[in-house]
């Protein structure tokens, strides 16, 4: 039996590594799941506009595989706040704010337009330098806010542009 002494060419095997090591990082980068934050319109007709951002949510984790926070769906509960309330208004848009430190990013849904609540978000993202993205649902998920509107007498949406 012989022996071979082949000579290892470290340089070669630390790249080979390195290689190895960022396939295994990005992999790792698809996987994760990423907290965001969902800007949506609420105010006026409030039934239309739940059933908008629970889709938003939705595409979030369906399609993008974000994890996603909706203050106004939240602080608008039952109990906790009322957003035809300016005072409480205020403070759950300031509370909302906050969760802005801990996301990743923040996604406006833009397809009903944006509001004034929405400008405030993008203007906090801007003064905390925080990533945000402007989406629009996919057609299909756009299709059952349309269908979901002409079944709840809320008449035909059109998607607003950009």
């Amino acid at each position: 039996m012989s022996s071979y002494n082949i000579p290892a060419d470290q340089d070669w095997l630390d790249e080979e590594k390195e290689i190895v090591a960022q396939a295994k990082r990005i992999e790792r980068e698809k996987l994760r799941v990423k907290r965001v934050i969902i800007e949506s319109p609420y105010a006026g007709n409030y039934d239309m506009n739940e059933a908008y951002a629970e889709l938003a949510m939705h595409d979030c984790l369906v399609n993008h595989n974000e994890s996603p926070y909706a203050s106004h769906l939240l602080y608008t509960r039952r109990f906790v706040l009322r957003d035809d309330v300016p005072t409480d208004r205020k403070l759950g848009i300031e509370a909302g704010f906050y969760w802005r430190d801990v996301s990743e990013k923040t996604v406006f849904y833009k397809d009903l337009g944006m509001t004034e609540g929405m400008i405030q978000g993008q203007k906090d993202c801007e003064e905390k330098g925080k990533d945000y993205e402007v989406r629009s649902l996919p057609d299909d998920l756009w299709n059952i806010f349309v269908c979901f509107c002409l079944e709840h007498g809320y008449g035909t949406q059109e998607r607003k542009a950009a």
